[in-house]
């Protein structure tokens, strides 16, 4: 018997200290004495940006002494939603993840309502119509990013009175990312006749994928002038294709994208990209302040916009030596 229940416990220790390293098992909350469990669901690693982002939240939870169970969905819904279910039956002190898609959710965010554990989205936002069921998006207007690449390129344009042939690589279809961008940027663009967007597919926010399409599209329409990048990674994939062809990337092409990455950074110092629009990856430690104050049950806002700019090819290369990611 004896032997029985030093291996019991022996098993237990183990569990916790896996869950300790991010693994799924492990014991609940420790919000009494003081300490915050978080579990975090990731979309994945699908880009520089999104492993900046992952390393930032890791460091700022290490910084606050906040206990992190991580999990990576790999870019699947289904995969979060187990993430968070883990979670509540694990009975942390506050749920955090970035949703792959916008819709899907209301029934484990009602899951972990009914738990009392409260829910901070993180990047990318979902489209419940009941926002009681999380307790603030923390990350940044998708819209606004559009809506200022459409305003460089109309203003690059201005005086162009030739038709300016568009193409669209759109993040992963149904994130709020991919919807958002999207509609900035042709609510700008849509004011004059003249721009007019030829082509728009999903690359899936990679940089693979975003080759794969460009050569596509580079097959089917031999006049583009601009591509629309909705990040930096399907961007730079982009570059591949352009050069494949025989065409020099950011003056037969120009090309705009979100993120400021530092590998894009460096494309546009470069001149093979025309603009980028930042989206700042760096957000742990607002959401490690946001996550005491909404375990601690303080009021906190519904929405917290992150601070961000824009960058030409001069500005890239005066930021690159100090660029965090």
């Amino acid at each position: 018997m004896f032997k029985r229940i030093s291996a019991l416990l022996l098993a237990g220790a183990v569990t916790m200290t896996m869950a300790g390293c991010g693994g799924d098992g492990g014991s609940g909350g420790s919000a009494d004495d003081g300490k915050i469990t978080m579990g975090f669901s990731q979309v994945g690693a699908e880009s520089g940006w999104r492993t900046a982002n992952t390393k930032s939240v890791q460091g700022a939870a290490a910084a606050a002494g906040v206990t992190l169970k991580f999990s990576d969905a790999q870019q699947k819904q289904e995969n979060q939603i187990k993430a968070i279910r883990s979670y509540i039956q694990q009975k942390v002190d506050v749920i955090a993840f970035s949703p792959v898609v916008e819709s899907g959710w209301d029934t484990v965010l009602k899951e972990a309502k009914n738990a009392s554990i409260p829910v901070i989205l993180t990047d990318r936002a979902v489209d419940s119509a009941d926002t009681s069921l999380y307790k603030t998006f923390l990350g940044s207007d998708f819209v606004e990013e559009g809506r200022k690449a459409g305003t460089w390129l109309t203003e690059e344009f201005k005086d162009s009175k030739d038709p300016v042939n568009i193409v669209e690589l759109q993040g992963t279809t149904g994130s709020a990312p991919a919807n958002d961008r999207k509609a900035g940027f042709a609510e700008v663009i849509g004011a004059d006749p003249k721009f007019k967007v030829i082509a728009s597919q999903t690359g899936d926010f990679t940089r693979a994928k975003g080759k794969e399409v460009m050569e596509a599209f580079l097959k089917a329409n031999p006049d583009i002038d601009v591509l629309y990048a909705h990040n930096d990674d399907m961007g730079l994939g982009a570059i591949e294709a352009i050069e494949g062809a025989g065409k020099v990337p950011g003056k037969d092409i120009k090309i705009i994208t979100i993120d400021a990455v530092k590998d894009g950074m460096q494309a546009l110092a470069d001149g093979k990209i025309s603009y980028i629009v930042e989206c700042s990856p760096l957000l742990g430690p607002q959401l490690m302040d946001l996550a005491a104050k909404a375990v601690k049950g303080e009021s906190i806002p519904a929405r917290v916009v992150t601070e961000e700019t824009t960058f030409t090819q001069e500005q890239a290369k005066e930021a690159l030596p100090s660029r965090q990611y």
